[in-house]
């Protein structure tokens, strides 16, 4: 099976005449109905959609099989996926998420850290989220070159140069 990404997320119907509002999570958000048909993440179900029209918080879409405000309504909150192959290269020093997940991350000095657990985009640019090692929880790091200098996607880590105070450090020195 190949390997899913999730491209956007139905929020719920838009209007009474089975529109919905569709969030990409794509660059190019518009791109959302080029991918060919959706699936949901377990796979069991199936969207083809037609993006009709942008709208505040995304885009007012239609989904085959798809004529009332109940159906409609009845789908918010499933994620859209679509197979990772199907989906552009990207140049150098960019990165689906998804190929991020689960990666090793190490410090410069080479001591493993943990492994990122989710990458999160809150507006002001992407913050990776780490667990592991002497990590109560889970710490956040900015998922910029200074503080990311280097991802090896095909060694399968990140090393990380994190700024004073980001990740949590071990007292066995100091107390």
């Amino acid at each position: 099976m190949s390997e899913k990404v999730c491209v956007g997320a139905i929020m719920g119907a838009f209007g009474v005449r089975g529109e919905l509002r569709i969030k990409s999570f794509c660059a190019d958000p518009a791109a959302l109905d080029k991918y060919g048909a959706l699936t949901s993440e377990d796979g069991t179900q199936t969207f083809k959609l037609k993006i009709a029209r942008p709208v505040k918080g995304g885009f007012a879409c239609r989904i085959k099989g798809v004529q009332y405000k109940d159906e409609a309504d009845g789908l918010k909150g499933i994620r859209l996926y679509v197979d990772r192959d199907v989906l552009p290269n990207l140049p150098d020093d960019e990165f689906y998420h998804a190929d991020l997940i689960g990666l090793e991350v190490v410090d410069t000095g080479g001591e493993v850290l943990g492994k990122i657990m989710a990458v999160h985009d809150h507006g002001a640019g992407d913050v990776l989220e780490i667990t592991g090692k002497g990590i109560k929880g889970s710490a956040l790091l900015p998922f910029t070159r200074e503080a990311v200098p280097t991802v090896d996607l095909t060694a399968g880590r990140i090393i990380v140069d994190p700024p004073e105070g980001s990740l949590p450090e071990d007292k066995d020195d100091d107390g």
